[in-house]
C-alpha cells in the first residue's frame, strides 16, 4: 500500500493512552454511535484514528478481520477527503472502504455502522467523480438504502442524519425538486429536517454545521448565505477533540478565507 500522507496539524490532546480512550468515548463517537471495543487491539486501531494516524488504523483494524470494518473505513473515508492530494488515489480510498462496507453487511446486518459508512464512502465517491456521474451509475438508491437501515437500527445516529440531509440537498441541487422526488426520494423539507436533528444530538459537532452550511447552499444559494455564513463561522470556532474534527474545523476556517 502507498504511504499515505502525515496528519499536517499539532495532534496535541488527540492521544487518548491508556483509559482515557474509555473515558472520552462517548464525547468522540456521539455522532456514529460506536460502542467501545472490547478488543484491546480495535481500541489502539481507534487511538490511531483519533489522533490522526490515518493509515495505521486501518492497518490495525484490518489485522482483526471484519470487526474492525467501522475504524478501518472511517479513517480511509477521512484520510480520502481530507488529506489525499492524488484524485485517482483518493477514488481507491473509497472504493476499497465500499467493498469493505460491504462485506461487512453480510457479516454484521445488524451493527449501524456496517451500513452507515458504506453510505458515507458511497457519498464520498459519488463527490469524488461528480454527483451526476454516480446517479448514472445508480449510487443514489444504494446510499438512500444504506442510511436509511443505519437510522432504522441506531435513531441516534447524528452523522447518517447529516448524511442522509446532503443525500436529498445534492440530488434537489443537480436534478431538481421534481425530478427529484419522484426519482430518488428526495425532500427539501426532509433535507432541513435531517440537519436540524443531527445538530440537535451533537450541538458541539463543526461537521453537523458544516455539512448543514453545505446543504442550505445547495437548496437555496446566496438567498441564505448569512446562515450558511453563521454555520461555518460557529464550526470554525469548535474546539476541536481529535484529528477528525480538527480537519473539519481547518476545512471551515478555509471555507471562510
Amino acid at each position: 500500500m502507498k504511504k499515505w500522507q502525515p496528519f499536517p496539524h499539532d495532534r496535541t490532546g488527540f492521544e487518548y493512552p491508556g483509559a482515557a480512550l474509555k473515558k472520552a468515548w462517548k464525547d468522540l463517537h456521539r455522532g456514529d454511535q460506536e460502542p467501545f471495543p472490547a478488543s484491546a487491539e480495535l481500541q489502539e486501531a481507534w487511538r490511531c484514528f483519533h489522533r490522526g494516524d490515518f493509515q495505521q488504523a486501518v492497518t490495525l483494524a484490518d489485522a482483526c478481520g471484519l470487526e474492525g470494518h467501522a475504524v478501518a473505513n472511517k479513517a480511509s473515508g477521512i484520510y480520502a477527503t481530507y488529506l489525499e492530494p492524488d484524485p485517482q488515489q483518493q477514488v481507491e480510498c473509497f472504493k476499497a472502504a465500499i467493498a469493505r462496507a460491504e462485506r461487512a453487511i453480510e457479516a454484521f446486518p445488524d451493527d449501524p455502522n456496517s451500513h452507515y459508512f458504506h453510505a458515507f464512502n458511497l457519498g464520498r465517491y459519488s463527490q469524488s467523480i461528480s454527483v451526476v456521474k454516480a446517479l448514472r451509475q445508480g449510487v443514489g438508491g444504494k446510499i438512500f438504502t444504506s442510511l436509511q437501515r443505519t437510522l432504522e437500527l441506531q435513531p441516534l445516529h447524528a452523522e447518517a442524519h447529516t448524511a442522509l440531509g446532503m443525500y436529498h440537498a445534492e440530488i434537489i441541487d443537480k436534478v431538481g425538486k421534481l425530478i427529484g422526488g419522484m426519482t430518488y426520494s428526495a425532500s427539501e423539507s426532509q433535507a432541513i429536517e435531517h440537519f436540524r436533528k443531527a445538530l440537535e444530538l451533537t450541538p458541539r459537532a463543526p461537521i453537523a454545521r458544516i455539512e448543514y452550511g453545505n446543504g442550505l447552499y445547495l437548496l437555496y444559494g446566496d438567498r441564505r448565505l448569512d446562515e450558511v455564513t453563521e454555520l461555518y463561522v460557529a464550526a470554525a470556532e469548535a474546539a476541536p477533540l481529535d484529528a477528525m474534527e480538527k480537519l473539519d474545523v481547518e476545512a471551515a476556517l478555509a471555507e471562510l478565507e
